[in-house]
């Protein structure tokens, strides 16, 4: 072993007094905590993805080459990153191994045994998400085939789990492909409501019930009114007041429907991203949807593009439709009962619809830097496409200055500074919080983004160490041990003594990314300048112990301190031997 890696383990975890434990004057006290892992509250990120005129990827790109406007103010960019697969690996720390009572073993070997680790650990998490609430059966058919070809596409290591939007089925993530496979004969249509074999009298669609009563289109009202007159009054025009009325509690129910259709989906996809953020890996999602019309919840849509932003989720989308013709004239197999007067209209009120329903799906693959896959027909390539490795992609945060908690929408434009003639895909806006966050939740909400996350934070040296000691065959005990550098951390002198409190968080990860354990603990800092001189030249390492059993596992640390609100976040492989 090298030597740096011998003074590692020579390092000794300080065993600190617990909170109610120590008195009055102790200079470092700790509390643990149960794991309650569930960016900064004011802070807005905009993903963007540049290409230049041939379609690829411009890298090398830094915070300088970018402005941002909101509302077409200028903004401050205060938070730059670029992400890439290779920023994203996985990369193990040195670990050290034993047995019960015999202290350390070789850590050469050990080292040896986390590389090896490391390779089988899932790197790439990939949801692929059914919109079996919008999808006809024609639809779920075709993406099925397409969704059987993508599989083999995937590497060994990479973990797969299939969401629907109707959450009527689900399966977790795992390796296994055969399973994948049978789990795709689940895809079938489930929508909520019965679309077919019924006519009301009159037909009003989504589409036209959104003009009617959100965007006050009175020809569209018209146009139904006219419907209820031919359905229901046998064509006696006399009776146009009671039609229009008739017309009116049509396209409330219609409306009504139809936003809760959307509203149920998108609570299953927020499902579905939630439990992909959990994953401690690259993180892709592909969407398969033949689109549909948010109405008034394009603030759902805004939310749902922030989380993943957060959580550094892609989302890819993939029109389930392929490459499809405009039906002006409804679906053949249930041809829709439009009277001859109003017959062009309908047809032009379907057209828009059908255009309209893809762009919910561009957005979310251009707010996320996915891709939006339409109008072709090789499903299972754009599939492939999607669940491959996200390009380069640059990640800017700004805070806005004097932000109303209206909830209002504003405008986001992202160019560059030398004028240079390339593409850039990026969300085109967010909306206002309706409230302020607490900063005790922030901070929880902070820690738990972090802890779920893949990135490696620096604001404060860290280094992650982790032991175990096997107590029998089938079981053994994991130590997570902290060393971090005082010197970098920000105390705030009170009565001559230096104050700072560190949240320590931890989860271990199973080899198909299941959180198996984890916890946290607070460490309280009062100490007295000698205490700080000496900790500044040797640090402080903090131990936390977990039961696991025999298994390849995914270590993951965080580290938060309350004076500076610095973040550091570790990642480490380790291997324990049946």
């Amino acid at each position: 072993s090298s030597p740096a890696q011998d003074e590692k383990s020579k390092r000794t975890a300080v065993q600190l007094p617990s909170a109610q434990a120590a008195a009055n004057n102790s200079e470092l006290s700790s509390q643990d905590n149960p794991a309650t892992f569930k960016v900064r509250v004011n802070l807005v990120l905009v993903r963007v993805v540049v290409r230049d005129a041939k379609g690829k990827v411009v890298p090398d790109l830094r915070q300088e080459d970018f402005q941002l406007f909101d509302n077409r103010k200028p903004q401050v960019i205060s938070a730059f990153s670029v992400e890439s697969p290779e920023s994203q690996a996985l990369k193990p720390t040195t670990l050290t191994f034993g047995e019960e009572g015999s202290g350390n073993a070789d850590s050469g070997a050990g080292a040896a045994e986390a590389k090896a680790a490391a390779i089988k650990l899932p790197q790439r998490f990939v949801t692929v998400l059914f919109d079996d609430a919008h999808l006809t059966m024609e639809d779920a058919a075709f993406v099925r085939t397409a969704a059987a070809k993508f599989l083999d596409a995937l590497a060994p290591s990479d973990r797969v789990a299939i969401y629907t939007s109707s959450g009527q089925f689900k399966q977790s993530f795992t390796a296994d492909r055969e399973l994948i496979r049978k789990s795709l004969l689940a895809i079938v249509p489930h929508s909520m409501f019965n679309h077919s074999g019924f006519h009301d009298c009159p037909e009003v669609t989504y589409y036209q019930a959104d003009l009617i009563e959100n965007k006050h289109d009175q020809q569209a009202l018209a146009v139904a009114a006219e419907d209820a007159v031919q359905c229901a009054f046998n064509g006696d025009e006399t009776q146009i007041r009671a039609a229009q009325s008739l017309a009116e509690s049509a396209s409330l129910r219609s409306l009504s429907q139809g936003d809760q259709e959307t509203e149920y989906a998108y609570r299953h996809v927020e499902d579905a991203m939630r439990q992909l953020s959990q994953m401690p890996g690259q993180r892709v999602m592909v969407f398969v949807s033949p689109g549909f019309i948010p109405t008034t919840l394009w603030s759902e849509t805004s939310d749902l593009i922030d989380r993943a932003t957060r959580a550094g989720i892609v989302i890819n989308t993939i029109d389930a439709r392929g490459l499809y013709a405009p039906d002006v004239l409804g679906d053949i197999a249930d041809p829709p009962h439009d009277s001859i007067k109003t017959r062009g209209y309908k047809s032009s009120y379907r057209l828009a619809e059908q255009l309209a329903q893809n762009e919910v799906l561009d957005q979310l693959a251009a707010g996320t830097g996915g891709t939006f896959f339409h109008n072709r027909n090789d499903v299972d390539e754009g599939m492939r496409q999607a669940a491959a490795a996200p390009a380069l992609s640059y990640l800017l945060g700004f805070s806005p200055q004097n932000l109303k908690v209206d909830g209002r929408f504003h405008t986001l434009k992202v160019t560059l500074t030398n004028k240079q003639k390339y593409t850039l895909q990026a969300r085109n806006g967010y909306y206002a919080p309706k409230s302020i966050a607490d900063p005790g939740e922030a901070a929880k909400r902070e820690i738990q983004e972090a802890i779920f996350s893949q990135e490696e934070m620096h604001d404060v040296p860290v280094d992650l160490q982790t032991q175990f000691f096997k107590k029998d065959a089938a079981s053994a005990r994991l130590s997570v041990l902290t060393h971090f550098d005082v010197k970098a951390i920000h105390f705030r002198k009170v009565e001559g003594r230096n104050h700072d409190n560190l949240t320590i968080a931890t989860a271990i990860f199973d080899e198909n990314g299941n959180f198996v354990t984890g916890g946290e603990k607070t460490v309280q800092m009062r100490l007295l300048d000698t205490t700080y001189s000496r900790l500044s030249r040797s640090g402080l390492t903090l131990k936390s112990s977990y039961d696991v059993k025999p298994g390849s596992y995914l270590v993951r640390l965080v580290v938060r301190d309350t004076e500076g609100s610095q973040m550091a976040a570790r990642n480490g492989a380790v291997v324990i031997p049946f």
